[in-house]
């Protein structure tokens, strides 16, 4: 029996040994791989130049002991006692502390033309400043002479003063907004992915997106306008969220919720700007909010089977937000909730694209958001908040021009609300018109 457990423990003992040894081959692998990824020279003789300079760094210290300058002691921590342990064992954890970050590289060609452009403006004042030093050699020295050239210079310097004022003030009238507009914003700046992003955009930590997909040229080119008449419907309004409602709301009640605000869009709409519009009042939140954009589904597609004229299709929402937080602006005189534009990119941060959310009309979608987006930032200043950029699909797919908005959140008032579809029917017909 002796011999026999003697037996067992050195076979537990030698399995022990061998797991190690795994785990230590393991985690050299894996850091190997991380040294590799830096592209900078090969892993291996990375490890073997870092291993050289520490034996010489250590026989430099032991030869030379009175030059090298005392440290602060830091404080004994059962933390700090297990890290040297590893970095005694695993040089590489020492390593890695070497290694600098990446610096990425921002996607900006207007920043580039700006320095460009700057670069190109001091050559030519230096330029200027070395045609304006005259060599001694060349003065003239008479007197006569040179009263006549400083004449000329006077003469010639307020020629090119006028110029200047003159352009001036073409530059002014060339960047006047357009009649009815509040500002003009640069479409050489929105051609900045940059600016775009940061003034344009939020997007949400659960995806990504690039210059490929935002692109301000591409999207304004897409043709947004009507093809069909107002004999059939035009647009479909409709709500997956029913029963969301605002501060003042009765719970329940479709006279005071997001469907009240989306039947006086349809009625703007019609009324004064003569679209044909369906507004589609179903309930698919009431006893499941998490699954009602799969509830909708289906009935979205059977209204558009019935209405093959149908254009546009607006999911008329009512945001959620802290209960400090009130989302107004001011629009013609009235307290008016801020609306937001929302996009679905079929596609998250941790697993890509999605393929069973797959959405073939998404760069229209962006392109009918963006516009709807620049024309309310031109017209009333401050009304749309960022255009927020989601992971997934959220119905959107169906039509070309499909949109999600978020009308004002529930700190808002209906009458807010209600206010807020003015501006929104003028911006929705200003790019769907013909």
């Amino acid at each position: 029996m002796g011999k026999a457990l003697i037996r067992k423990r050195n076979r537990k003992g030698r399995y022990k040994q061998w797991l190690l040894l795994a785990l230590s081959v393991l985690f050299v692998f894996v850091c190997y791989q991380n040294i590799a990824s830096l592209g900078e020279a090969p892993a291996l003789q990375q490890l073997v130049n870092f291993v050289r300079e520490e034996v010489a760094v250590s026989a430099w210290k032991n030869c030379m002991l009175p030059m090298v300058c005392e440290q602060e002691e830091t404080p004994f921590t059962l933390e700090s006692f297990l890290l040297q342990k590893v970095e005694d064992f695993y040089p590489i954890c020492a390593f890695s502390e070497t290694i600098s970050e990446y610096d990425t590289q921002i996607e900006s060609n207007l920043n580039v033309g700006m320095i460009a452009e700057n670069e190109k403006e001091s050559q030519s004042q230096e330029e200027e400043q070395g045609k304006e030093e005259d060599p001694e050699g060349e003065k003239k020295g008479e007197a006569a002479d040179g009263k006549e050239n400083k004449e000329q210079t006077d003469e010639a310097q307020e020629n090119e003063e006028d110029a200047q004022e003159k352009k001036e003030q073409e530059t002014v009238a060339e960047a006047a907004p357009e009649s009815g507009k509040a500002v003009e914003i640069s479409r050489e700046k929105l051609n900045d992915f940059d600016y775009l992003i940061q003034n344009f955009y939020q997007v949400d930590r659960t995806t990504t997106i690039d210059g490929s997909e935002l692109n301000a040229q591409a999207m304004l080119a897409k043709d947004m306008k009507l093809k069909g008449s107002n004999e059939n419907v035009q647009i479909l309004i409709y709500h997956t969220h029913s029963q969301e409602g605002y501060v003042d709301s009765t719970p329940g009640d479709p006279n005071s919720s997001v469907v009240a605000v989306g039947e006086r869009l349809a009625q703007l709409l019609r009324e004064q700007y003569g679209l044909n519009v369906f507004h589609h009042t179903g309930e698919y939140d009431v006893a499941d909010r998490d699954n009602a954009y799969s509830y909708a589904g289906p009935a979205l597609e059977q209204v558009l089977a019935e209405n093959p004229s149908i254009e546009v299709v607006i999911d008329l929402h009512r945001d959620g937000v802290a209960e400090g937080t009130h989302l107004v602006s001011e629009v013609n005189g009235k307290q008016t909730a801020q609306i937001m534009f929302f996009n679905g990119l079929s596609r998250t941060t941790a697993n890509g694209n999605i393929a069973y959310l797959a959405n073939p009309n998404l760069a229209d979608n962006l392109a009918f958001s963006f516009q709807l987006k620049l024309a309310a930032e031109e017209y009333y200043p401050g009304f749309a908040r960022a255009t927020y950029l989601k992971g997934y699909r959220y119905n959107l797919h169906y039509r070309p021009r499909s949109l999600l908005v978020e009308v004002g959140a529930q700190t808002n008032t209906l009458e807010e609300a209600m206010n807020a579809m003015e501006p929104l029917a003028d911006i929705i017909h200003k790019v769907l018109a013909p």
